[in-house]
């Protein structure tokens, strides 16, 4: 059987799956992120990870973080890749699959909130330049991600606790979610294994707070929103295009109606759905990449196949 496979990994988590020729998908693995700057063995994750002879595949495309961002970690990623699956393997960065999965070919702007933040744009004609904004990791950049949301958080759990403000519920409500009374807020900080993906996680606590009416959670996830939509703005201006902004989404933090909406009322303008997941839109590439034929037909009975794998997943976890 001729295969595909695509995988996308950021830095809490990794899907892979495997795809054949009528866009059927065949094999879908999760594992944890590969994420280079951790310190984790990358590489040995990703080999665990695929767990496969490579019989009958044909392409293969992976959407790592950092790729083409930090010279070291692409060159290490290129070669791991190439020696874990020999033949028609491209490399690329995470947020690239994503913005060919969601919108399948077609000209825009990727809004990307997940650990990370980036927004990706093109007109995607032959010549055409691929923009990135955004994306400049959590040491400076990164704004309305789930890890920028988390941090900002305990920021404002620091605040309450030295009486600076006032925020009890949305304090309680954050080291209720960590586990740990006040005292033990800082040592938990600089203990963890993974300060990102931590912080990261705080953000499901944040959303569920501004649900609640929360004041402080509410204005954390305006200012997240308002991030992302300057990041969008930036992205789509610099193609120098002059239709109408078309964007659409991918990661945790997006995957929120209500974050979504806060967004499209900053643009001006409501999301399209994403076509595809990010894991998606890597087997749209690496199908491309085979030369098989990827047209509508076949990328909608890759996104129905992907669903039902998905949904059949999540069951028998």
């Amino acid at each position: 059987m001729s295969l595909v496979l695509g995988l996308d990994s950021g830095g809490t988590k990794t899907v892979l799956a495997l795809a054949d020729q009528n866009g059927e998908v065949t094999v879908l693995r999760h594992g944890p992120g590969l994420d280079p700057s951790t310190g984790r063995d990358w590489a040995e994750d990703l080999k665990i990870l695929l767990a496969t002879d490579g019989q009958g595949l044909e392409g293969a495309v992976l959407g790592l973080p950092f790729h083409d961002e930090v010279e070291r970690y692409s060159r290490e990623q290129a070669a791991v890749a190439s020696t874990l699956i020999p033949g028609r393997t491209l490399v690329q960065n995470d947020v690239r699959i994503a913005f060919d999965g969601a919108l399948a070919g077609g000209a825009g702007v990727l809004a990307l909130a997940g650990t990370g933040s980036m927004a990706w744009a093109s007109l995607n004609g032959p010549d055409d330049p691929h923009i990135r904004v955004g994306g400049w990791g959590d040491a400076f950049g990164d704004e309305g991600s789930a890890f920028w949301i988390g941090r900002e958080a305990l920021a404002i759990v620091s605040r309450h606790l030295d009486g600076r403000i006032s925020a009890p519920e949305f304090c309680d409500g954050i080291l209720g979610a960590i586990g740990v009374g006040s005292e033990a807020l800082l040592g938990w900080c600089y203990a963890v294994e993974n300060r990102r993906v931590e912080f990261a996680r705080l953000a499901v606590t944040v959303s569920a707070l501004a649900e609640r009416g929360d004041p402080s959670a509410q204005s954390l996830l305006q200012a997240a929103a308002d991030q992302l939509a300057a990041q969008v703005l930036a992205a789509w201006q610099q193609t120098t295009s002059a239709a109408p902004l078309c964007w659409s989404y991918a990661g945790g933090v997006l995957s929120s109606e209500p974050m979504r909406r806060l967004m499209a009322e900053k643009l001006g303008s409501d999301p399209v759905p994403p076509r595809l997941p990010p894991v998606g839109g890597a087997l749209l590439r690496a199908a491309a990449l085979a030369g098989w034929t990827t047209d509508d037909a076949w990328i909608d009975r890759l996104s129905k196949s992907l669903r039902l794998t998905s949904a059949n997943d999540d069951l028998q976890q």
